[in-house]
């Protein structure tokens, strides 16, 4: 474990365990790299390097007032991979994170990348436009931050209580640790980071991000996704990368890394290995 700091100062913290091709996982919003301890474990134990970082406000990361939008995310993980000089790399983001993959991808280019992997990821667009119907309303992303900037301790109970995990579904049996971990990463992190990151997952437009993209690119999302609505990304992302393939679970969550972490790290071991 480690830090860098960037051009700006902000320092960045991360993990870096292990030898061999280097695993990148770029974690969802309001979370931070212990997000990925399912996934770190298990690609370690598979002989794999694993890295992760904390985004830029959040977790143990700088709580910097400035720099919460996907040029700055991008630019972060671009000084983190040249620090750490990984090449050949697989880069695994999640929810917020699969942009910030995106991003890094369409704004850095792909020679340090061998594959890339968007799990419930945001792209292509998450906010209704003119030109994305599908999107969900401003509204919602509004009264997030409204939450976010008032009462986001309870926000935070309420989420992973909630659609998060799918865990107000019927019949579903909420895990008190799974809560309780999720609230505890996002507290960590910085309120203005977390309110300013919500437009930066809603707004950007990452279109022409995925068109760059030649690597290939699994894209792999759960289709009762109550955070990232299922119709109006992954099978979207998928049509505009050159070599994507869409995996669709049914039934499955937002936070399906963790709580359908079995199925999703087999998964990922055959897309890495193919």
């Amino acid at each position: 474990m480690g830090t860098i700091t960037t051009d700006d100062g902000t320092e960045i913290f991360y993990k870096d365990w292990g030898a061999g091709q280097p695993i990148v996982f770029s974690h969802g919003w309001p979370l931070s790299a212990d997000d990925w301890d399912a996934q770190m474990m298990f690609f370690l134990a598979q002989g794999y390097r694993v890295v992760a970082h904390d985004r830029r406000g959040h977790g143990r990361s700088t709580q910097t007032s400035e720099g919460h939008d996907m040029d700055h995310y991008a630019d972060d993980l671009a000084a983190l991979t040249a620090h750490l000089d990984l090449h050949d790399a697989v880069h695994v983001g999640h929810s917020t994170g699969g942009g910030e993959v995106a991003h890094y991808l369409g704004r850095h280019g792909e020679d340090r990348v061998a594959k890339a992997v968007l799990i419930s990821a945001v792209p292509p667009i998450m906010v209704q436009t003119d030109a994305n119907p599908g999107g969900l309303p401003k509204s919602v992303f509004d009264d997030i931050q409204a939450q976010v900037a008032t009462d986001r301790t309870r926000f935070y109970r309420d989420l992973p209580s909630g659609p998060f995990y799918g865990f107000n579904r019927p019949g579903a049996e909420p895990s008190e640790a799974i809560i309780q971990n999720w609230w505890r990463q996002g507290m960590m992190g910085g309120a203005k980071a977390h309110h300013d990151g919500v437009v930066a997952f809603s707004q950007t437009d990452f279109t022409e991000d995925l068109q760059k993209i030649t690597v290939p690119v699994l894209v792999m999302h759960g289709d009762d996704d109550q955070v990232v609505p299922y119709a109006d990304s992954a099978p979207l992302s998928a049509e505009l990368l050159q070599d994507g393939t869409l995996k669709t679970y049914a039934g499955f969550p937002h936070g399906m890394p963790t709580t359908q972490a079995e199925t999703i790290n087999a998964d990922l071991l055959e897309f890495i290995r193919s």
